[in-house]
């Protein structure tokens, strides 16, 4: 287990869920209804259409709203391609963008324009992917439970990693136990951010300059705000307080 820390970049950019609760309610609409387009609307045999209900019960979408997305996706023709755009922020700064689009021509023209105008370029497809691995994450509220313990409850859930911080605590995990480590997790009673398929970076570019680390999330927000756009994973490591601050 380790103890070094990426659950305050990964919480910084989930916590603000409350601020932002209908543009992440229609992201994960996107994606069940994508979901459900390709593998049908049954959960027991469609995979996809799993994970997505998963991520979006972890950011607390109304299980109502669920139900009439999905059913709704039923027999609609419109398909939408899964897509992973990557590039770099200022100070070379790493990032990883997954979207949904029906017009991957559009997207990439949005999203080009957006890191230019953000100071950063987007680079082709492996120019830095090799910086991040496809895991499991899962990021829960700490709460009043010690380091040690989050730790002994990541081992028991089959997490292989834990990151802890004063009021989250993200659990790593490999991409094919994601439905079981969720499941026990919640069985524990602890509470979610987010639980998601994602990218997570190998190692952090330390930003040290507040100008340029507050370049980088205006970018990095920036680029949420698409439509198309589901995630953004960055590799910064940056002061907690500018995180929070710059938020």
């Amino acid at each position: 287990m380790a103890g070094h820390s990426h659950s305050a970049n990964i919480a910084r950019r989930k916590g603000a869920v409350d601020q932002k609760r209908a543009r992440t309610f229609n992201k994960c609409a996107r994606m069940l209804q994508s979901a459900v387009r390709q593998g049908g609307p049954d959960p027991d045999t469609n995979l996809r259409l799993r994970y997505a209900i998963e991520k979006a019960r972890a950011v607390n979408m109304p299980k109502d709203n669920m139900e009439r997305t999905i059913k709704r996706a039923v027999g609609e023709g419109k398909q939408e391609e899964e897509l992973v755009y990557e590039g770099y922020a200022p100070g070379g700064v790493a990032l990883m963008v997954t979207a949904l689009t029906d017009n991957r021509h559009r997207t990439a023209g949005d999203l080009k324009h957006v890191f230019e105008k953000g100071g950063g370029n987007m680079g082709s497809p492996g120019s830095v992917g090799f910086l991040f691995k496809h895991r499991a994450i899962l990021v829960v509220e700490r709460g009043a439970r010690a380091e040690d313990e989050l730790m002994e409850i990541a081992l028991e859930v089959g997490a292989d990693d834990v990151r802890v911080e004063d009021t989250a605590a993200t659990l790593l995990a490999d991409p094919t136990v994601f439905l079981d480590v969720k499941s026990a997790l919640e069985k524990r009673g602890l509470a979610f951010l987010t639980a998601e398929l994602g990218y997570v970076p190998l190692n952090a570019v330390p930003v040290a300059d507040k100008k340029l680390a507050a370049g980088v999330l205006k970018l990095i927000d920036a680029l949420e705000e698409n439509e198309d756009v589901q995630d953004v994973y960055a590799n910064y490591e940056m002061p907690a307080e500018w995180l929070e601050e710059l938020a």
